[in-house]
């Protein structure tokens, strides 16, 4: 058995953040850049940053917030991808910074074994309170993948992402693939879309056989 970690957003699908995007759906990005700011200058930590982005959309309705991670597209690829990665006894996580309603989605279309998100407090209106289960921060992709490598015991682990928070999951993975990498990013392989990582994991299989 073999265990893939993929990152979400800039990976598999056309997100680049699902906190960003949803500002610009709310008008709130102005406050969201300001927050975003003063987290990587070291002002406040990362569920204090999630905290105060959620309060931005208290009252929002969980429609509104269903109908933006309902709109957002895969790359090409994914599919084919899955399915061999299915076909050839992986264990595959979706392991993102983003939101959950966003991950949930894609993790259940594509069935993918294991979600880990952000998630978003809604009271029993279905409106956001503010509130965020803040469990995947920029550090700890890492230390989740770690968990599930130690529980599953695989073959091999590989770890797909495209950006810094996805350096952590690469240094615990046996073999990491950067796709489309932002700049300092840098994994054992390079490849410019799923296509290309399909055949970097066909490549490694039959070299293990």
């Amino acid at each position: 058995m073999y265990l893939i970690a993929f990152d979400l957003e800039g990976t598999l699908v056309k997100s680049k953040s699902s906190w960003v995007e949803l500002h610009k759906k709310f008008g709130t990005w102005d406050k969201g850049a300001e927050y975003a700011e003063r987290f990587f200058k070291g002002e406040f930590d990362y569920a204090t940053w999630a905290k105060l982005d959620a309060s931005l959309w208290k009252g929002r309705t969980r429609e509104e917030i269903m109908e933006w991670a309902n709109s957002v597209e895969y790359f090409d690829g994914v599919e084919e991808l899955f399915k061999f990665l299915k076909k050839n006894g992986f264990k595959i996580a979706i392991i993102s910074g983003g939101l959950k309603c966003l991950a949930e989605r894609i993790g259940r279309e594509l069935k993918a074994d294991f979600v880990y998100a952000n998630e978003l407090v809604f009271d029993d209106e279905g409106k956001v309170t503010g509130d965020v289960l803040p469990w995947v921060d920029f550090r700890n992709k890492g230390d989740i993948l770690l968990e599930l490598k130690e529980k599953l015991k695989p073959d091999l682990t590989i770890a797909v992402g495209d950006g810094h928070n996805d350096i952590a999951m690469f240094k615990v993975a046996d073999v990491s693939i950067a796709i489309n990498p932002h700049e300092g990013v840098e994994g054992d392989y390079l490849a410019k879309d799923l296509y290309e990582v399909k055949d970097i994991i066909k490549n490694l299989l039959q070299e293990r056989k």
